[in-house]
């Protein structure tokens, strides 16, 4: 039974990614298909290499939801700056390949120590309220009909699937606010199987099917490799920051195993990762990492073996090893994923704050997260026009709100003693005499 809470939990954060990718970069459906199965074939075997040979703990590896919002931004953006979806996905093909084997030098060269003491709570505050702004506005934005990808500049809003939307996201969270937590942790699989269920009632969409239950692997779906300098950057650039995910996965554990984590299971886990970014990379796959949402299972749960994981990971391969039920799972409305992973995502605001009750703000030292938060926050709002004027191969970077937030986070942090500053205030506030009596003194002198 804890296998199948495993299976659950698993199954509801993958199986909208690779349907969205492939609706983004308008792939066939026999396409969408074989990624959806080999999307659980690679999630499933990570689950239990990470468990047996990596950080051996029972934290799910499956697609980064970091690399998932940046892969659909830049799908957004592409129309605006006039790049055909082929460089864009061939182009994001040799980025993820260069990520992957920097990835795997940072693991066996025992690395990861040092560049975790870069992504102090400030940082992995501002990431984590960041992370939780793209993800809601792209959920939000398949919650309101519109298309992923190219479309998206002539797309309007659905209001009936919006509706349907909005009311199976007010009954998912009815369900993890109200009910008992033997059911509130299978909120997020009942508000998909409430919602499929209305939206084949109500809309009554026809079965893009073709009887087809074959599955075959294929290369470089998103596009043959590219070189568009400005998107390859881009991408090692999230790679490198999707390494967050790790730190904050492995060392939000540390509590709960009452464990501290050790060079070699840092090393372990980002071998294991840069191995199967590399898998991504080839068929076409949203590279993976630590889910830091595993934090929050495990608490609610309370299930920290590691057999009840491997068993769910097990089974989630073995999913993806049957045709049909690869091609069953590939007619999911996106609406409706979207709307149950918009209740699921909101508590990434819970993790921020958590990052953030670690950090001493002042009047002086607010500024090491306000700078990176406000600019993230806006530049995501800006239309992706505005930034034609920018030389390409810088473009992709700054058009990213999350990444310019990220980055600025880790300068900041990095350059500055803030924490000199702060203190420097408290003293002066010591300083100013509070009482009556010294008000008096200083009133004679």
């Amino acid at each position: 039974m804890s296998g199948l809470q495993w299976l659950f939990f698993i199954f509801t954060n993958i199986v909208v990614i690779p349907i969205t990718v492939g609706a983004a970069f308008g792939l066939s459906q026999s396409t969408i298909v074989n990624m959806l199965q080999l999307s659980f074939i690679v999630t499933g075997l990570a689950c239990m290499v990470q468990a047996f040979l990596g950080h051996k703990r029972a934290i799910m590896e499956g697609q980064s939801g970091l690399w998932w919002g940046v892969i659909l931004t830049l799908c957004s953006t592409a129309m605006a700056q006039g790049m055909p979806l082929h460089i864009l996905g061939g182009s994001l093909t040799v980025g993820i390949i260069i990520t992957s084997i920097i990835t795997l030098l940072i693991g066996l060269t025992g690395l990861a120590p040092h560049i975790a003491k870069l992504f102090n709570p400030a940082v992995m505050g501002v990431f984590m309220f960041l992370f939780g702004c793209q993800l809601i506005g792209i959920f939000l934005k398949g919650m309101l009909g519109i298309p992923f990808g190219n479309q998206v500049g002539s797309a309007t809003i659905d209001v009936p699937i919006s509706l349907l939307s909005i009311a199976i996201a007010i009954f998912v969270i009815f369900i993890s606010v109200k009910a008992p937590t033997s059911v509130r942790r299978y909120g997020l699989l009942i508000g998909i199987i409430v919602g499929w269920i209305a939206y084949v009632l109500i809309f009554k969409p026809e079965n893009a099917s073709n009887g087809s239950t074959s599955f075959s692997l294929e290369l470089f779906p998103l596009g043959a490799p590219a070189w568009d300098l400005g998107i390859i950057i881009t991408t090692v650039i999230a790679g490198l920051l999707n390494t967050a995910n790790t730190f904050g996965a492995l060392k939000g554990t540390e509590s709960i195993y009452n464990v501290e984590t050790t060079k070699s299971e840092y090393r372990a886990s980002l071998t294991i990762t840069g191995i199967f970014t590399f898998i991504a990379g080839i068929f076409g796959l949203v590279p993976n990492s630590p889910y830091v949402s595993s934090i929050g299972f495990l608490s609610q749960t309370g299930i920290l073996k590691r057999i009840p994981f491997v068993l769910g990971g097990f089974m989630f391969l073995v999913m993806g090893l049957l045709p049909p039920v690869g091609h069953f799972f590939s007619q999911l409305p996106l609406s409706i994923g979207s709307a149950a992973l918009f209740v699921s995502y909101l508590l990434l605001l819970n993790s921020s704050l958590n990052f953030f009750k670690q950090v001493k703000f002042n009047t002086v030292n607010i500024y090491r997260s306000a700078v990176p938060l406000f600019v993230g926050v806006v530049v995501m709002t800006l239309p992706a026009s505005y930034f034609v004027t920018i030389p390409s191969i810088i473009r992709p970077v700054l058009s990213s709100g999350l990444l310019v937030g990220i980055i600025v986070a880790l300068i900041l942090e990095n350059l500055i003693d803030w924490d000199e500053y702060g203190n420097e205030e408290v003293s002066n506030q010591k300083e100013i005499p509070n009482s009556v009596t010294d008000k008096k003194a200083i009133s004679s002198k």
